[in-house]
């Protein structure tokens, strides 16, 4: 039986989603706390593999399992067994076509940049603190460069492993909520630190060091030598994945306004 699970989870003391063998991952957290419903052990397979300290508000997984639970005990049983920095938000019994990642159609992305003179300290590790002015309309002008399909060699980790590099970006919003910046970028796939490259640039630009058009030239140089900095990964919250019927599952939850 294979059953689809929504979860969240603050990223900041895990080494990212993937298991890792020397450090604490939230794969291995979520499939200890699976395996304890299932009595057996389970593996965890993700739409979208976040990276050391980003943060998930709906990541999608899917588990095959050779018991049968209610959707209910999935979910309460699961979080009765995960540390309190992640959460299973739903379960749902799916068919066996259905993969969490290979079903993806669309992914999406939301990275927070508080942009003030002072460092958070609620928002610690919840946020990127700019203390530079930024001028949104100039990120988002530079932004907007970035729409459509594209070789995006440019804006991908050196060590990035996927084979072809070209991505579709569906849209990508800067926008400003007093202090804070939502940056919001959904694509049908993300390159290795694409959007954390991106933000990097958008940030150039919105400190008025570079000109807009400074993103399509690092675009079309496609070498990652030509981009800015890679920006911190406490401000990069995965979002959401979209699938194509009939795979519908619920809509990520508000937990702030800016989420």
């Amino acid at each position: 039986m294979r059953i689809a699970l929504g979860v969240e989870y603050n990223g900041s003391p895990y080494c990212g989603w993937q298991y890792q063998d020397d450090a604490d991952s939230v794969q291995a957290q979520v499939e200890a706390a699976l395996s304890r419903v299932a009595d057996h052990k389970v593996t965890a397979i993700c739409a979208g593999r976040t990276d050391r300290g980003v943060h998930a508000v709906s990541q999608i997984i899917h588990i095959d399992v050779h018991v049968e639970r209610s959707m209910r005990a999935w979910v309460l049983g699961g979080n009765v067994n995960l540390p309190r920095d992640i959460g299973i938000l739903w379960a749902q019994p799916v068919s066996e076509q259905f993969h969490a990642r290979f079903s993806a159609r669309a992914r999406h992305y939301r990275y927070l940049i508080l942009n003030r003179m002072v460092r958070p300290g609620l928002l610690h590790h919840r946020v990127t603190w700019e203390h530079h002015p930024l001028e949104v309309e100039l990120m988002q002008t530079g932004a907007n460069y970035l729409l459509g399909t594209h070789d995006f060699t440019s804006y991908r980790a050196v060590g990035c492993q996927a084979k072809n590099p070209i991505r579709t970006v569906h849209y990508l919003t800067i926008r400003r909520q007093q202090e804070l910046i939502v940056v919001e970028i959904g694509a049908n796939g993300f390159l290795h630190h694409m959007v954390r490259n991106i933000v990097g640039v958008l940030l150039k630009i919105g400190r008025q060091e570079c000109p807009p058009e400074w993103a399509n030239t690092v675009l079309l140089a496609k070498n990652r030598t030509a981009g800015g900095m890679t920006a911190p990964a406490h401000g990069l919250y995965f979002y959401g994945v979209d699938y194509d019927a009939p795979f519908h599952f619920p809509r990520p939850p508000v937990i702030l306004p800016v989420l």
